[in-house]
């Protein structure tokens, strides 16, 4: 046998923080702000009227948020809705 120390294990790294189901995590939300941006640019330079522009936007983020609700449940959108219609209607 020689003299030599074991050599030590390898360190493991640690699991990628994720966020949690049904949120977008920091790199997400800016990725999906400058996509929006460049789409409602690249709309309105190529003289597309504004109105449509914000339709078109508003049903993408209409779509993507269907599409979230799908894939977490939906319980925590459906207890957003609720608690926001609650709160519309007491006033508050």
């Amino acid at each position: 046998m020689t003299d030599l120390p074991s050599p030590v294990p390898p360190a493991t790294p640690a699991a990628p923080a994720t966020p949690p189901e049904g949120r977008l995590g920091p790199t997400h939300a800016l990725i999906l702000l400058i996509v929006f941006l460049t789409l409602g640019t690249a709309l309105f330079l190529n003289r597309t009227p504004i109105g449509d522009i914000i339709t078109l936007l508003g049903g993408c983020g209409a779509v993507g948020a269907a599409t979230l609700a799908a894939a977490g449940g939906g319980r925590r959108l459906m207890a957003v809705l609720v608690e926001a219609a609650v709160r519309s209607g007491t006033g508050k």
